[in-house]
């Protein structure tokens, strides 16, 4: 025993440890030592290292990883949903039917109920509120589209939200109306459906995706209410591995929150919080962007990140196309913001040294924010800025290479494309068409022309755990003959979840590897992830996720 003052906190032996370190790409196991990795090596280097009161893992032969990082997600309303029906995979009107009645009966004093992971062909043709009035005439329902950018809900909580005639909504927004003159149930995007939720105080799921403040502010009891939903839900990303978040929805109450939970010794995950500029705020609200920089800054708990949606998604028509939808001649998508004015937000928040992050789906999107980045870089001069962009599900050509010119991320997620996890094949394949689908989410040809390229979720649009991401970039397949393939290798999809999503957040130097003087964050696998065949990587679960030294997760 050679630590001082009793050894090791924390042994991990019996380990199959992928370091991602390509200096010391194995080991058999690590020694931890208030909250950092202070040796990795052999199972007998390292059990030299325990003291009586070390702790000891064993992984009994697993897998141990650094801790995954997910680089792009929504907590507070993914754990708000943990709570909703759940309809992914639920297809036709007798199972939709089943589902949302049982649902309907387990909850009688619900003021609206809420479905959650709908395919936009859940039924054979679109749903309309007449589809769920023959379901649930009598009391007020909605479910969301598993994107969260489209909603439907019935005569009932459209006439009670004040919705059935219609309203007055800004671009990029829609309630589409029926030939009757009425609302016809499908809401698409946020201000849309906004007020349904709003009406029935069921609007918490949404927190931090407006920018701002909760007003009126929460009272002491429902300020730890939220505190125990986001306890909730860093629960759960603990127990799918993950040890460090970028959460892409944020505001100041929501550090306040997670502050709260670090007090109460129970935030289990480092989490990074952006301030949400939206449309219509001035550019002046950036500097409370630059407050929430300042105020967290730590390895536990930080900000310096914008977040803002260019476009909205392909299945509704709302992603921001260069050409015609190919379902829709003539159409094209209407952005929240235009180019110019996307632009001035961009120069102004590297300006100020923050980092920006933004939704954009359709090609016509992504050049725009990509033009935005290049505005920001001639103004204020090329520095290491790391800007994002989130999805990036069409691209053109002669945009690929501008990723790597501007050191721009592409932050993407192995569960969207169609056919890959839990997303139809249809209607987007043939929103995008056939011409676009070689670049459509074309992570591997990104990679191939410089681009760092950042895996994450987007829970709850996608499945919070990492090892079902990985396995659907592993076994991605081409929609058809000829068309390039864009899988990627188990170690970079791995490396998608550790190294780039460090380097996404300037931690490349303290977390993202397995690393003498680097962050304890582990997470230990059963069985062997480099020995499970890729068709059955599902099967790979964490048994313990250890964040700062400390177990956070044991199966």
């Amino acid at each position: 025993m050679s630590v001082a003052d009793g050894g090791a906190d924390l042994v991990v032996v019996n380990g199959r440890v992928l370091t991602m370190d390509d200096d010391n790409p194995a080991a058999e196991a690590i020694a931890v030592k208030d909250g950092a990795i202070i040796a990795i090596g052999s199972r007998a280097s390292i059990e030299d290292l325990k003291g009586p009161a070390t702790k000891i893992v064993d992984a009994q032969g697993g897998s141990v990883l650094p801790g995954f990082i997910e680089a792009h997600m929504h907590l507070f309303g993914g754990a708000a949903e943990l709570d909703n029906l759940h309809l992914a995979g639920v297809h036709g009107f007798e199972a939709l039917r089943d589902a949302i009645q049982d649902f309907a009966a387990k909850r009688p004093d619900a003021r609206l109920l809420i479905g959650a992971g709908v395919d936009y062909a859940i039924l054979p043709e679109p749903v309309t509120r007449h589809d769920l009035d023959r379901i649930i005439p009598d009391r007020p329902f909605a479910m969301s589209a598993s994107d969260h950018h489209t909603m439907w809900a019935n005569t009932k909580a459209l006439e009670e939200a004040g919705l059935l005639h219609g309203r007055q909504i800004r671009q990029g927004n829609e309630i589409v109306m029926g030939a009757d003159g009425l609302a016809a149930g499908e809401l698409r995007e946020s201000e849309a459906f906004g007020p349904v939720l709003d009406h029935y105080g069921a609007s918490r799921a949404r927190l931090g995706l407006e920018g701002a403040e909760p007003d009126p502010y929460p009272s002491e009891k429902e300020l730890a209410a939220d505190r125990d939903l986001m306890h909730r839900g860093l629960e759960w990303c603990a127990k799918h591995g993950i040890t460090s978040i970028q959460n892409m929805d944020g505001n100041l109450y929501q550090l306040d929150l997670l502050a709260g939970l670090e007090k109460e010794g129970r935030l289990l995950c480092r989490t990074k919080i952006p301030f949400h500029f939206k449309n219509f705020m001035k550019l002046d609200m950036l500097e409370k962007a630059s407050r929430m920089a300042a105020s967290y800054n730590s390895e536990w708990l930080s900000s310096g990140m914008v977040k803002l949606f260019y476009d909205g998604v392909l299945d509704s028509w709302t992603a921001v196309m260069v050409d015609d939808y190919a379902d829709r001649p003539g159409w094209r998508g209407e952005p929240l913001f235009s180019p110019e004015h996307f632009a001035e937000v961009a120069v102004e928040a590297d300006r100020r040294g923050l980092q920006i992050a933004v939704h954009s789906i359709g090609d016509g999107a992504v050049r725009a924010v990509l033009d935005g980045y290049q505005a920001a870089l001639k103004k204020n001069g090329r520095r290491d800025s790391r800007h994002r962009v989130e999805h990036i599900e069409v691209i053109t050509a002669s945009d690929v290479p501008r990723f790597a010119e501007l050191g721009v991320l592409a932050s993407m997620q192995p569960a969207h494309p169609p056919g890959a996890l839990n997303f139809p094949l249809e209607p987007t394949i043939s929103r995008i068409g056939r011409d676009k689908w070689p670049l459509s989410y074309a992570w591997r040809t990104l990679k191939n022309a410089g681009a760092r390229v950042v895996f994450a979720s987007d829970w709850p649009v996608s499945p919070v755990d990492p090892i079902l991401s990985i396995q659907a970039a592993v076994m991605r397949k081409p929609w058809a003959e000829g068309m390039p393939d864009q899988s990627f290798s188990l170690q970079e999809a791995i490396e998608g979840y550790t190294v780039e999503g460090a380097y996404a957040e300037f931690n490349e130097h303290r977390k993202g590897r397995l690393k003498t003087g680097y962050l304890a964050d582990i997470v230990v696998l059963s069985p062997d992830i480099e020995a499970t065949a890729p068709e059955a990587l599902h099967t790979v679960h964490p048994v313990t996720t250890i964040c700062g030294g400390k177990i956070t997760y044991q199966a």
